[in-house]
């Protein structure tokens, strides 16, 4: 529904359907007075492409989670978009959709629901032969999306993201057009999902893990970063992007046991440093990242060997200690420390960082 040039009050019908606060958040960005905002409320994207205003933001009060095809429909908005203008969108997250629903507050009953609710809505449509039932019973309606996926796929569909705020349930994304899409045909939904890491002599490689975070989390990485920077850990602060089941697998490291398969490929050996992210690795110092490139990256890291603490800095040094050490001894090295982290594992009670 195209709302602009209605006799309506464009400010009453905002705070109407969003509020007052919402209404003040939008307008830090943009003027919902100018008649170069297009106001829309709408899951089809043929009123923004058929508009004949001229506009240099636009706002949609309808949530994406009623959006069929959203990337078709993040992509259509961007080619209306000049670099630098503004797009808002509206959304719900899981978490708020639990909290507003009545038999949240019924303990035992409320995980059997979202968990059925969870397979219905999130599985079906990934599953050939139930899309076609979830698509006929639900017409692609109130689907489960976090904030992750929704920011995920705005970023893949080339907008930046500026600011990030909820009001009465509904979250509301302010975004900049950056650049084209990526259009993105193949975004990975399945349990085990291919990361870009740095390997051997610098070379590009896909490391294999279970997912533990939400679909389209690999394009927020830059913006996590920017927004909390990095953990004790080495990995990003209060990374929203992890699913529930995330942090319980990475401290275990049964997130890691599909990189077997980059064992077989050759990509990565038993032991060595981490494979990482060309934006980690351009963070940590030159000499490190001219040691760490003769050498492939590997499953068992040095900082669990030496029994240190996952901290970037105390990472940092293991690693210069094992490659250093690995340098003068090329054949012993790895053999000595995977049975000092076998030790420290089943021992000691070493834990992933």
């Amino acid at each position: 529904m195209l709302l602009k040039g209605q006799s309506v009050k464009m400010k009453q019908l905002i705070i109407d359907k969003c509020g007052q606060d919402a209404y003040d958040f939008f307008n830090q960005y943009v003027n919902t007075e100018s008649d170069a905002t297009l106001i829309v409320s709408t899951t089809n994207s043929f009123n923004i492409l058929n508009s004949n205003t001229k506009f240099n933001s636009l706002i949609n009060l309808t949530k994406v989670n009623n959006v069929r095809r959203i990337n078709k429909f993040f992509e259509e908005v961007n080619s209306k978009l000049q670099p630098g203008d503004y797009f808002i969108v509206a959304f719900q997250t899981i978490q708020a959709r639990h909290e507003s629903k009545k038999i949240n507050k019924i303990p035992v009953l409320k995980h059997l629901y979202f968990f059925f609710e969870f397979v219905f809505l999130r599985m079906f449509p990934k599953i050939w032969g139930l899309k076609k039932v979830y698509f006929l019973i639900t017409r692609g309606r109130n689907r489960l999306l976090s904030k992750a996926e929704v920011l995920g796929r705005l970023v893949s569909c080339g907008f930046k993201i500026v600011d990030v705020n909820a009001f009465k349930g509904i979250s509301y994304a302010v975004v900049q057009k950056e650049k084209l899409p990526d259009f993105n045909m193949s975004p990975s939904y399945g349990m085990v999902f291919a990361m870009n890491r740095i390997g051997k002599n610098g070379k590009a490689i896909k490391v294999y893990k279970f997912r533990t975070m939400h679909p389209y989390a690999e394009y927020l990485q830059d913006y996590v970063l920017q927004l909390n920077g990095y953990a004790h850990s080495g990995k990003p602060k209060n990374d929203f992007r992890l699913t529930p089941w995330g942090k319980w697998m990475r401290k275990y490291w049964i997130d890691e046991l599909p990189q077997i398969i980059n064992l077989l490929k050759g990509d990565l050996k038993l032991v060595g440093v981490r494979p990482i992210s060309q934006r980690y690795f351009n963070d940590i110092p030159k000499d490190l990242q001219d040691l760490r490139s003769k050498f492939k990256p590997g499953c068992v890291p040095p900082y669990v060997a030496l029994n240190r603490n996952g901290d970037v800095q105390s990472v940092l040094i293991a690693e210069r200690e094992y490659l250093k050490e690995k340098v003068n001894s090329p054949f012993t090295t790895d053999t000595k420390f995977f049975f000092k982290a076998i030790f420290n594992i089943l021992v000691k009670g070493k834990r992933s960082a």
